[in-house]
């Protein structure tokens, strides 16, 4: 179906472009949310007449995003969830859980200006986009992890699950004489006297 593009849209155009794009795309999201009009001679009169006026409402709502921009830019939010202890998380983060959390620190977003490439299934610092408009995006920092302590260290740059990890395998070990041969006690244990090699 052919349309002419109300307002930037990326990789398809800019306001007053015809593009080509399936059907179902443009009667189910282009149309309905009057980012574009069909491409037929009317509506292209008519787009020409409002032309100046549609540029300026989205030159106004650009000047809009930007001052809005400033307030959004470089936040960083943090949820806890219960996760294994591989760091896989027992569900996933939604948009929606973003969306509360930065409109709890005063960010005033809505669902649809979160750009979420895929879910989030994982403990970890996340980089999502937020689109306040299709020519104005920044970028805030998600901190999924376990618990407020760990949410710190991952702030901090630290990979929690590696560090886990080598603190597991740098616990317990076991005396160790290099000339013993197996299932022979070692030698400085031999030396002490029956009771104190017990205790």
């Amino acid at each position: 179906m052919e349309i002419i593009l109300l307002e930037r849209i990326e990789k398809l155009g800019t306001i007053g472009d015809v593009v080509n794009v399936k059907d179902g795309y443009a009667r189910n999201f282009l149309l309905p949310n009057k980012k574009a009009l069909r491409a037929n001679e009317a509506n292209r009169k008519v787009f020409e007449a409002n032309r100046a006026k549609i540029e300026a409402d989205n030159a106004a709502r650009r000047t809009d995003a930007e001052a809005h921009s400033k307030t959004v830019e470089g936040k960083q939010v943090v949820l806890i969830r219960a996760a294994s202890n591989a760091g896989q998380l027992y569900g996933s983060v939604s948009v929606r859980d973003i969306v509360d959390a930065l409109n709890a620190d005063g960010a005033k977003v809505s669902k649809a200006m979160i750009v979420l490439e895929r879910p989030i299934k994982t403990i970890g610092v996340f980089d999502v986009r937020v689109a306040l408009h299709p020519e104005v995006s920044v970028g805030v920092k998600v901190n999924v992890a376990r618990s407020p302590d760990e949410a710190e260290l991952q702030a901090q740059g630290v990979n929690v699950i590696d560090a886990m990890f080598e603190t597991e395998t740098a616990g317990f070990t076991e005396a160790y004489d290099p000339n013993a041969e197996p299932g022979e006690i070692p030698a400085d244990l031999l030396d002490q006297p029956e009771g104190e090699a017990e205790a």
